[in-house]
């Protein structure tokens, strides 16, 4: 168990490295798109239970200009990168 979640960590120290095949725009993009999903899925719950769940229209926006951004930088840097 002690050598899997060594292993797991090294593999993330990687995504740190000026070499390595994991693109970073692409894991925060995900992580933004994750916060978006989970913000949807706490309004749909809390709407089940009667309650209003108030997030701030900017908030919600900031997290959308993160995923779009990195998205599509990430994609840009795909099409156009061509060695």
């Amino acid at each position: 168990m002690i050598k899997y979640l060594k292993h797991k960590w090294m593999a993330f120290k990687n995504i740190f490295k000026d070499k390595n095949d994991i693109s970073e725009k692409s894991v925060i993009g995900f992580m933004s798109f994750a916060v978006m999903v989970l913000f949807a899925i706490a309004d749909i719950v809390t709407g089940y239970l009667g309650k209003d769940l108030i997030v701030q229209e900017f908030i919600y926006n900031s997290f959308l200009i993160i995923t779009l951004g990195c998205f599509g930088i990430a994609g840009m840097e795909k099409i156009f990168n061509k060695k």
